[in-house]
């Protein structure tokens, strides 16, 4: 691949770049993506991890299967810092974990 070649559309990460923190340590797809973002946009990974794989095999030598795949977590939605503060229950068009929570005394069941 050519050292400009986009690997990850969303972030714009090049195939330079990740070769430079490969350069400097990074082994693993979740330790690409804490250095370069690469990973984090709006395809959550979905496009660009298996050419970040592949890279990673090309430039360390480490077989495919001994690679990391990225770490994937539940997505989130904000929550008002209000709503925290004061216990409340009422939330405006921001919806999140705590509305399905069932409480019984102030606690959850």
């Amino acid at each position: 691949m050519d050292k400009a070649t986009i690997i990850c559309r969303c972030e714009e990460i090049t195939y330079e770049e990740i070769e430079e923190v490969i350069g400097h340590g990074a082994a693993s797809f979740d330790d690409i993506k804490r250095l370069t973002r690469c990973g984090m946009g709006a395809c959550q990974s979905k496009v660009c991890s298996h050419l970040v794989l592949q890279v990673i095999h090309e430039i360390t030598g480490k077989p495919l299967q001994e690679i990391l795949l990225p770490r994937m977590r539940m997505p989130i939605t904000p929550i008002k810092i209000e709503t925290l503060a004061t216990n409340s229950t009422e939330f405006s068009t921001v919806k999140s974990v705590l509305d399905e929570l069932e409480l019984e005394d102030g606690k959850v069941k």
